[in-house]
């Protein structure tokens, strides 16, 4: 009943489906599927010195960790390790060996500060702290059931705008490019993040395999894209908004608002009947328009961060 930490194979099917195992048990308000494990490791940024581990014991992953440098962080030295064990899995050392190796590669690397997120429960917290991390900023899930008749009716577009599905701009992605890297920088959070690599952008975030284009929807006003919802599904009944925002010359219109509407009913419309989404505790306007569709908070994850070296 040795545990042992290693490198996922991301050719190894048994590798890949069994890190989105243990992430759909251990997170099960994010989307993980086999095919979407593989395609990170694929894609990364080659400055992200990104690094998948799991924690195997006896031939099954029970525990796993995605390891990368903050490359577009503005801070020079900012890494990620985001850590999860399988919940019937746990007390088996798994958390403490992967900590380690996954401390080791961004030192290796260069990192000086590392962040990760905890769960918001006693356990989990107590763990983080017990490694030398303390607790920064927190972040919410939310969901919201699409068969209970909760969500508002569709909104009426204002003068001048129109809702159009994110395959509109498969010929030229590039304005929503622009629009996404212009609300990220503006999304509250730890670090500060400026996009530089539309290549790595087109391969990563758009050609993302949970990418739904076709319920992904965009609010054009004045020839451009001004507010965008981007709608992720993992072929089952799951949905998920991994983004949502607004220009900023565009803001307090109620747009982005009503472009999420606009996904959520064709969401509805396609048979999906569970949303999930996620906002940072201070992101207040947000956390309104999410509250003002029906979604409910689910769980909190703090944001932990520790020194290294």
């Amino acid at each position: 009943m040795t545990v042992i930490v290693r490198d996922l194979r991301p050719d190894d099917p048994r590798d890949t489906e069994g890190f989105a195992r243990v992430r759909r048990a251990a997170v099960p308000f994010m989307l993980a599927t086999a095919e979407s494990v593989a395609f990170a490791c694929t894609h990364a940024h080659p400055d992200a010195h990104w690094r998948p581990l799991v924690a195997e014991e006896d031939g099954e992953i029970i525990g796993t960790a995605q390891v990368s440098v903050d490359f577009e962080s503005v801070e020079p030295g900012v890494g990620q390790a985001n850590i999860y064990v399988h919940p019937e899995r746990r007390g088996r050392g798994a958390g403490s060996l992967i900590v380690g190796a996954a401390e080791r590669h961004l030192a290796d690397e260069g990192v000086t500060t590392v962040y990760s997120w905890v769960f918001d429960e006693p356990a989990n917290r107590a763990f983080a702290e017990r490694h030398g991390y303390r607790p920064s900023r927190a972040a919410h899930f939310l969901r919201l059931d699409l068969t209970d008749g909760t969500l508002p009716p569709l909104q009426q577009s204002p003068t001048g705008v129109e809702i159009v599905p994110g395959t509109a701009f498969e010929d030229d992605p590039r304005p929503l490019y622009e629009l996404d890297a212009e609300t990220t920088a503006d999304e509250p959070g730890d670090v500060d993040v400026e996009f530089s690599d539309y290549d790595h952008w087109l391969g990563q975030t758009w050609g993302h395999p949970l990418l739904n284009r076709e319920l992904t929807s965009v609010a054009v006003a004045d020839g451009r894209p001004v507010a965008f919802t981007a709608a992720y599904t993992d072929g089952s009944t799951r949905y998920s908004t991994a983004m949502t925002g607004t220009a900023r010359a565009y803001r307090g219109r109620g747009l982005a608002k009503l472009a999420k509407n606009d996904s959520l009913h064709r969401a509805r419309a396609a048979g999906l009947t569970e949303a999930f989404t996620g906002n940072d505790t201070g992101n207040g306007p947000m956390l309104a328009v999410n509250s003002w569709f029906g979604y409910r908070v689910c769980a909190t994850e703090v944001r932990y961060v520790r020194g290294l070296g």
